[in-house]
């Protein structure tokens, strides 16, 4: 076999096939060269190329992978992947391929995976999302309203009893979801099963007071066998939810996750945590966009996108983000996008006239830093959310609940950082 030719991998006059996984890549060329040339690298390095001449016997399967436009301009790459490349419902296999060695080769200074098109084949050999946004209706009966969660402050420090007492307060104050922030797991101040059979005595009198339904988004993150177990423990006290920081634990982790939780019939809340080592830098890594479209095809059921620039963390196209997890994908179930992070009930009418009401809408420290404590807060929190979504004005709200007169008092309309 000859030595690669990269000029092999490039075609501009290449159709894709609806079977072919489709990657576009932010390229910046190493300064040797132009971006046809590293187009053609990309394309042999994430699928069957090698730099050196082989001595290989007989035929071998054409598995290579086609540059097929080049947009000088915006400096991007789309290439094409042909479907046999790929094990079907193997993502770490998948990102292997697209996501792997290109991000450190030499040919080029900058590449960012920023968008993938999935074909059927491939796709549906994921399960997806098994709720996805119908637990707004089916399991909170929201209606128009977008569910409302909160994360006990300080995240981690609190034991148990106050944990626990936290989410009580919250849960009568309004709110739908109490949830475990992601380095909150089993440490000996607050231990998983503790806190999950505490929490879920005080979701059920919270029920009970309110007449509301409500649930508890408990972390089960860890080694794939401690989470297996951890759900089962979640199914067997009558939880509805799991959380899972679906990056740090890895997307296999992930996979097996979804099946388990399929057997219970219990929804998977994504947290995002780590997505900023691949996504924060503009020119390289891989986009949340695409950490999101893994999410939805390895099952979760709710994520992490962002608050569209209203909140304390920085965020990339969240209306564009949650406009993917709702479209079609050959069948595939959507996924509801959770907005958090520096939220309070001051900016949630933007919010909502930004990314609409099809979300959940998270406050940690916009809840528990009310003046007046955590039930309070919540109702604050809950009120906004009710005015938003009915569209009537937040000032005419504040006049009917007090709490939220005193939370935009205290807060404005300002985003903290």
């Amino acid at each position: 076999m000859p030595g690669i030719n990269y000029e092999d991998f490039l075609d501009l006059d290449h159709d894709p096939r609806d079977s072919e996984l489709v990657c576009t890549f932010a390229v910046e060329p190493a300064s040797d060269m132009d971006l046809e040339a590293a187009a053609g690298r990309v394309a042999s390095e994430s699928s069957n190329g090698t730099w050196a001449e082989l001595q290989v016997e007989g035929s071998i399967t054409d598995l290579s992978a086609t540059a097929f436009e080049i947009d000088e301009e915006r400096g991007t790459v789309t290439v094409a992947y042909p479907d046999a490349l790929f094990e079907a419902g193997n993502m770490p296999q998948v990102l292997s391929c697209i996501a792997g060695n290109i991000l450190g080769m030499k040919a080029v200074e900058r590449i960012r995976l920023l968008d993938c098109e999935w074909p059927e084949p491939l796709a549906t050999s994921f399960p997806g999302p098994q709720f996805g946004t119908s637990v707004r209706e089916e399991v909170f009966g929201a209606g128009d309203r977008p569910i409302t969660a909160t994360v006990p402050k300080p995240k981690v420090g609190l034991s148990t009893d106050q944990h626990a007492e936290i989410g009580y307060q919250a849960w009568t104050g309004g709110l739908d979801l109490l949830k475990d922030d992601e380095n909150l797991t089993d440490q000996d101040f607050n231990p998983f099963r503790e806190r999950l059979t505490e929490s879920l005595a005080q979701r059920d009198r919270a029920e009970d007071e309110t007449g509301e339904r409500k649930s508890y988004l408990v972390n089960v993150t860890a080694d794939a066998h401690r989470m297996l177990e951890r759900v089962d423990l979640v199914a067997e006290h009558g939880g509805e939810y799991v959380m899972v920081d679906v990056v740090t634990c890895g997307w296999a982790a992930v996979q097996r996750v979804r099946e388990r939780c399929d057997e219970h019939g219990l929804a998977i809340h994504a947290h995002r945590a780590m997505h900023a080592a691949f996504d924060r830098v503009p020119d390289h890594g891989v986009s949340m966009r695409v950490l999101a479209q893994i999410t939805r095809l390895c099952g979760a059921d709710q994520l992490h996108t962002g608050t569209a620039d209203l909140g304390k963390l920085e965020n990339e196209d969240t209306a564009g983000i949650n406009e993917w997890l709702y479209g079609d994908l050959h069948g595939l179930r959507d996924v509801l996008p959770v907005a958090s992070g520096g939220l309070h009930p001051g900016l949630v009418p933007e919010l909502i006239d930004r990314l609409g009401t099809n979300l959940c809408i998270q406050a940690g420290g916009g809840v528990h830093g009310h003046p007046e404590g955590t039930h309070a807060g919540a109702k604050a929190l809950r009120a906004a959310v009710d005015a938003a979504a009915a569209g009537e004005s937040i000032e005419s709200k504040a006049e009917q609940v007090p709490e939220l007169a005193t939370a935009v008092e205290k807060w404005g309309t300002e985003t903290p950082r």
